[in-house]
């Protein structure tokens, strides 16, 4: 079986869990006999971790002198300003462009002549709604072109790009949701992405959803056919401790970690007032928060309102060994998100020896048993966890050894022999 799968973001050049996820699932797949995956992605930089897959990049494929009919799809999206905000999922950075896409449902032989290579910068910036839509395009070349059987597209970005490429093949899609954009914008969706969801929802033969609470959010939001809907959960990279990473402290304090994007749909304004509220009870603690996003500069602003700057810090975005160098200097961890599809971050920390805190609201609580869940909200229940854990050894020492040894069972290998088994739903 060959599998034509498109992604906007791979290792090393990711923003989030998004690429992360993606580069594990095909190692995964790869694992699966006769079963070859053609990863592509906007731009090839030519240093991806693509030993496990055939990666390609959509900056590297002429469309020059190709005419294909595509019936019912979008012939063009502009863009124009409108007063909207748009952050892209996994984005570290405030997405500020406003944008509006206009679709035109049109029967057309798209004319390619003179066009020859697109440009892409394989990054969320300015042109994101135009780089889609060449993005698109491509997908249609490579549609018409290769031998594949089933087309898999990885989150909004991605399937007007595998529409495309069913639409010219008429081979089956199966869509990946990583997230909604109810769970980026805590339920003021942006109507344009929001359509684009939708309509891959609607045109795609199976979807798979991260966790239990994506699928209710595609059946429900969405009005989607539940039987069309099948979670596959995520799972977590094996990671080798390197000694070169593990750093030590350079000051005899606990340290408390929130790493993830400093936006509205993490939750950061929660993890600022739990702090405050276990620093009144205990002084050799120190707390982090390590990301970047549109709430940073509130959350500095808050902090130093409440007076604990001194015992509060601000990193900035971390990627690879940086993430695990925090980990290691990590007492707990905490993801306090308001909607989290699901959240490979906990699994990373508890691979890395360290008890995690996370939501109700979050997939990857669905899974877990050696971890404490709370309510977003629950500031209170929030920071007596905090403390029971960072105060009673047993209980720091029962959720470090139980929580590695639950985490290390969560294999790529078993999520992709999930994903194998929806493929055969649809295979012809």
């Amino acid at each position: 079986m060959k599998v034509l799968m498109f992604g906007w973001e791979f290792p090393p050049h990711i923003s989030g869990g998004l690429g992360t996820a993606c580069y594990g699932l095909t190692k995964g797949l790869s694992k699966i006999p006769n079963l070859d995956v053609t990863f592509v992605v906007p731009k090839a930089f030519g240093d991806e971790e693509n030993d496990a897959v055939h990666l390609v990049g959509a900056n590297d494929i002429s469309v020059l002198k190709r005419n294909f009919t595509i019936e019912g799809f979008m012939r063009e999206l502009n863009l124009i300003q409108v007063g909207v905000k748009l952050i892209p999922y996994l984005d570290p950075e405030e997405y500020k462009k406003q944008m509006f896409i206009k679709q035109q449902e049109v029967t057309h032989a798209y004319e390619t002549e003179n066009i020859g290579k697109l440009e892409f910068s394989g990054k969320y910036g300015a042109n994101l709604f135009q780089e889609i839509s060449n993005y698109a395009l491509v997908a249609s070349v490579l549609g018409a072109e290769l031998d594949f059987d089933i087309i898999h597209a990885h989150d909004w970005l991605t399937y007007p790009a595998g529409i495309a490429a069913k639409l010219v093949s008429g081979k089956p899609l199966v869509i990946h949701v990583h997230a909604t954009d109810f769970d980026r914008s805590g339920g003021n969706v942006n109507p344009q992405v929001f359509q684009i969801e939708k309509q891959g929802m609607q045109l795609a033969d199976k979807i798979i959803t991260v966790s239990n609470l994506t699928r209710r959010i595609v059946i429900e939001k969405y009005e989607i056919d539940p039987n069309k809907v099948i979670t596959v959960y995520n799972a977590v990279e094996p990671v080798v401790i390197k000694e070169n990473l593990t750093t030590d402290k350079p000051f005899n304090e606990k340290i408390v970690t929130f790493l993830g994007r400093i936006t509205m749909q993490k939750g950061p304004e929660y993890f600022v007032e739990v702090a405050n509220k276990v620093l009144k009870r205990m002084d050799n603690v120190r707390f982090v928060m390590a990301g970047s996003g549109d709430m940073m500069n509130k959350m500095i602003a808050r902090a130093a309102k409440l007076k604990i700057m001194d015992k509060f810090h601000f990193t900035g975005f971390l990627n690879g060994d940086d993430v695990f160098r925090m980990f290691y200097m990590s007492d707990v961890y905490v993801m306090p998100s308001i909607s989290e599809p699901f959240g490979i971050s906990p699994l990373e920390a508890m691979q890395s020896n360290v008890p995690v805190i996370i939501s109700n609201q979050s997939g990857v609580a669905e899974i877990l048993n050696h971890a404490i869940k709370v309510d977003f909200w629950d500031v209170n229940a929030m920071a007596d966890a905090i403390y029971g854990i960072l105060n009673y050894p047993a209980l720091h020492t029962m959720f470090t050894k139980h929580g590695k040894i639950e985490v290390e069972g969560l294999k790529w290998e078993t999520s992709a022999l999930k994903v194998k088994e929806v493929y055969d739903m649809v295979y012809n």
